[in-house]
């Protein structure tokens, strides 16, 4: 994740405890519960889910419920995940490949750990995003970016020096899930695959459409 140096937050691989495999089982087969009538997205997109950015090629999309994200925001149900995750195919269509979940950008670590063990999944966050001035757009891009989950620009000071307006968070916390993965460390992916599994990263719009 060289690419999203000082812009990534994640949670560090606690020491497993008793019962955490079997937290996350359960959260794996909610999951592919959740997912079960979705592999036709049109019923996704009927029931309320948007593409996230869909004009922009990336290695996965989210097909987001907002509604489902504020609710996590205090209750976690994992049949109701903030997001379901597709692969855009040949033919123009997406193939389901997974779902994420997300809490409140000041939730602690430790509720994250009792919605989904942090012995087995590493939630992340967005952080030090630093919004381009008018006209510095083409900045967010390139091996010379200053602004966006790409830039160079990671303190609020430096980013007010540039002109730009700082957050030092962007969403929430975020986690990814695979369940039709067979392997543990595949369901729980937190490494870009080749695959689709592009597991953390929004870098494919680093502006965030924050025009």
């Amino acid at each position: 994740m060289a690419h999203m140096s000082g812009h990534m937050y994640m949670t560090s691989l606690r020491t497993a405890k008793l019962g955490d495999q079997q937290k996350a089982d359960v959260v794996v087969e909610a999951a592919k519960a959740a997912m079960a009538p979705y592999q036709d997205y049109h019923k996704a997109l009927a029931d309320g889910y948007q593409i996230f950015l869909p004009d922009i090629p990336q290695p996965q999309y989210h097909f987001t419920k907002y509604e489902d994200g504020r609710e996590a925001w205090s209750h976690f149900d994992p049949l109701k995940p903030t997001s379901l995750l597709y692969r855009k195919t040949a033919g123009g269509g997406y193939k389901l490949i997974g779902a994420m979940y997300t809490d409140r950008v000041d939730a602690p670590e430790d509720e994250l750990d009792n919605r989904i063990p942090l012995s087995i999944a590493r939630w992340h966050q967005h952080i030090n995003f630093c919004k381009a001035p008018t006209g510095h757009r083409a900045e967010y891009f390139g091996p010379q970016a200053k602004f966006g989950l790409l830039g160079s620009i990671t303190t609020k000071e430096a980013c007010e020096a540039a002109g730009g307006e700082f957050h030092p968070h962007l969403f929430g916390w975020m986690v990814h899930v695979y369940p039709y993965e067979t392997d543990s460390k595949r369901i729980w992916s937190t490494d870009d695959d080749g695959e689709g599994h592009d597991n953390m990263d929004h870098s494919v719009m680093p502006g965030m459409k924050m025009n």
